[in-house]
């Protein structure tokens, strides 16, 4: 026997069993598309400390409605 030969092939079987196996995971031209990636959610941007408070109060965020979330 000679050394580095593939008898009977097996290494290419196993390879062609591999590329099967994995066809079998995509979807197939008679089934559904997949459907479109979902965006991701972002929280809202909150204003800076020293902004303007949003409230309309006058004052500084970090003064009126930013204490409230320290």
């Amino acid at each position: 026997m000679q050394k580095g030969k593939d008898p009977g092939g097996e290494r290419f079987h196993r390879r062609e069993e591999k590329k099967r196996e994995y066809k079998k995971q995509l979807p197939g031209e008679d089934e559904e598309p997949l459907p479109p990636p979902v965006e991701p959610i972002h929280a809202q941007d909150r204003p800076k400390r020293n902004a303007p408070c949003p409230c309309g109060s006058g004052k500084k965020y970090k003064q009126c409605c930013g204490k409230a979330e320290a």
